[in-house]
């Protein structure tokens, strides 16, 4: 099927609806201006168009392979086509100038992202953690450290992993068992082994650096005990070239449901006494630097679900235009067979992939420009707006992992649904949407756990101020379509108005709950919470968009009011629903004595 990265479209919500317009208006960034913007899109979009996603199918059958050398081989023409992407200055979108990186704004990268998972997620995983390493290391790494190291994985000749999980500890790192042992001229042996290691070996760049959790002896127990290290696959000596090979292979390549053609990798650290490694920041202060790349990476998490759901949406579309079978209501009996998107429920699920897009689209370009807030007030040193713009971020962090990547695998399931049989059968290549969405759900903190940070860390922030400012600010939005002279547009505020209600209920309910000590009743409404969140959130934002579009004569307006129109009336109201779950369902949660043994 024809696929096109819809660049006008995603430019419009990137800079009117997320907010890069306002930012670049103020002179937040003097050297980006809005012609810049587009042509950075364009290009973007013509990679993903032409590049990335032809090889798609391509790269999912063959898949990655352990050789018999102990090294990890990726899909043919997977090295070429990661190097032109280098060679583009792709990676260094957000990198820091003083390493070769261009300096621009994360929702630059938000977008461009966007765009790579729409052509392929099993590639743009990989750049997705080198520049999170990026970031950790110019956030707590020492001089000497980024001076060897950040200018490569700027560049991208040299891509970065995250190594956490172990076979005793996935979520839980308080289990994590890896070993640090200091040996001298601050360089340390990392022994243990890693497991689920994306792009943890593989032939496209001459060095891998790897960022390994690891305890160093007597380091005090639990989270409060891990350290973080830089671990490279090759060492590197002094005047940048290339050392001898690191004690660390890949160990196994994983067999997974999906993303084929990323090579996830068991990682085993000091067969033969322990691989050399080097601290990054403090002893024992090792998950603070990690969360730098985790929240980074959940954001781009997200922005997988949006890229998966716009390919599998288009694909679909595609084939209902094509695919003849039946006649509409009213046809002719003896004219031909028509198309199956001219029956109502066909109709229904398309409406609905295009719409739920739309919504994660906007949320996770809103958390990228909440984020370049934050960093933009850290860096002029105004510690009133780093704090709004930092609770912001944390509120909608969540909320863009794990409502983003639940929609992103809904929208595959649909896309198969409309293929109907054909969508099961390879060849048509709508499963394997299906495939590699459902992963997103689970790594980077699994959903449920997002959802636990949500309720549990992100709504008490400055006693529940932070949450209410954001709700009012939605609130501003929704009234505003509702007293449109628009009778379509004024509908829409109406059935927002009845969510916001909804939102605002379960925030209070579930404050009062963390307060008042019930702690498990708040839990067992987390994740319909987080819906019910990113349900509403959505609207408010695809309001804003259909609002401004109009306002400025866009060429999307049309569209963009015809989804929120079946946004707000079909989607919407499942915000009740929720609501009831969160407030009236959590007792029926606990109550397990009877149904699971051993509890």
């Amino acid at each position: 099927m024809s696929y096109r990265a819809p660049v006008d479209d995603m430019a419009f919500t990137l800079k009117q609806v997320a907010g890069l317009s306002e930012m670049l208006e103020q002179g937040a960034y003097p050297d980006l201006a809005d012609d810049l913007v587009e042509a950075i899109l364009e290009e973007a979009g013509r990679f993903a168009t032409e590049e990335i996603a032809p090889r798609n199918a391509k790269a999912d059958m063959e898949g990655c392979q352990l050789q018999e050398n102990g090294t990890v081989s990726t899909p043919e023409g997977w090295k070429e086509l990661y190097q032109t992407w280098a060679e583009g200055g792709w990676n260094a979108l957000t990198g820091p100038e003083e390493f070769g990186g261009q300096g621009l704004p994360l929702q630059m990268a938000a977008a461009a992202m966007d765009m790579w998972n729409q052509g392929s997620m099993g590639f743009a995983i990989g750049p997705t953690l080198t520049m999170g390493s990026v970031e950790a290391l110019e956030k707590h790494a020492s001089k000497e450290l980024k001076d060897k190291y950040l200018a490569k994985l700027v560049s991208g000749e040299w891509m970065g992993t995250m190594n956490l999980t172990e076979p005793s500890a996935g979520s839980d790192l308080n289990a994590m068992r890896t070993k640090a042992e200091p040996v001298g001229d601050g360089t340390y042996k990392i022994i243990g082994q890693k497991i689920f290691i994306t792009y943890g070996d593989h032939e496209l760049t001459d060095n891998i650096i790897h960022l390994v959790l690891a305890r160093l002896p007597d380091a005090p127990a639990g989270t409060r005990g891990i350290s973080l290290f830089l671990v490279p696959k090759y060492i590197v000596n002094d005047d940048g070239s290339l050392g001898e090979k690191n004690d660390l292979r890949a160990a196994g390549v994983e067999h997974k449901m999906g993303i084929h053609a990323s090579a996830t990798c068991t990682m085993a650290f000091g067969d033969n006494g322990g691989a050399i490694g080097w601290l990054i920041g403090e002893e024992n202060r090792g998950l603070a630097c990690m969360f730098t790349m985790m929240n980074n990476a959940r954001l781009m998490v997200g922005i997988q679900g949006v890229g998966v759901a716009e390919r599998a949406t288009q694909q679909a579309e595609a084939y209902a235009a094509e695919r003849k079978q039946g006649k509409r209501v009213g046809a002719p009996k003896d004219g031909e067979m028509e198309p199956i998107l001219v029956h109502p429920d066909v109709k229904r699920n398309l409406m609905t992939m295009k719409a739920l897009t739309e919504a994660v689209r906007s949320i996770s370009y809103r958390c990228a420009f909440a984020l370049d807030q934050t960093n933009l007030a850290l860096a002029k040193g105004d510690a009133k707006s780093a704090k709004h713009w930092q609770e912001r971020a944390g509120i909608l962090t969540p909320i863009a992992k794990a409502f983003s990547t639940d929609i992103g695998s809904e929208v595959a399931s649909i896309g198969v649904q409309v293929h109907g049989g054909m969508g099961y059968i390879e060849e048509t290549g709508a499963a394997q949407h299906m495939r590699d969405a459902r992963i997103a759900q689970i790594y980077e903190g699994t959903n449920g756990i997002q959802a636990i940070d949500l309720v549990t860390r992100k709504l008490p922030l400055s006693d529940g101020a932070a949450v209410k400012e954001m709700l009012v600010e939605m609130s501003i939005w929704a009234k505003r379509a509702a007293e449109s002279e628009d009778g379509r547009l004024a509908l829409c505020g109406e059935e927002m108005i009845e969510s916001l209600e909804d939102l605002n209920f379960a925030t209070e309910w579930l404050l009062s709950s963390l307060k008042d000590g019930k702690p498990n009743l708040a839990l067992a409404g987390a994740t319909p919470f987080l819906r019910l969140f990113g349900l509403t959130l959505g609207g408010i934002l695809m309001i804003k968009g259909t609002i401004l579009s109009s306002e400025q004569q866009h060429s999307s307006a049309a569209k963009r009011l015809a989804l929120l129109r079946f946004y707000c009336v079909n989607l919407l109201p499942q915000t009740t629903s929720l609501l009831d779950a969160i407030v009236n369902g959590a007792e029926s949660v606990m109550e397990t004595d009877v149904v699971f043994d051993g509890l």
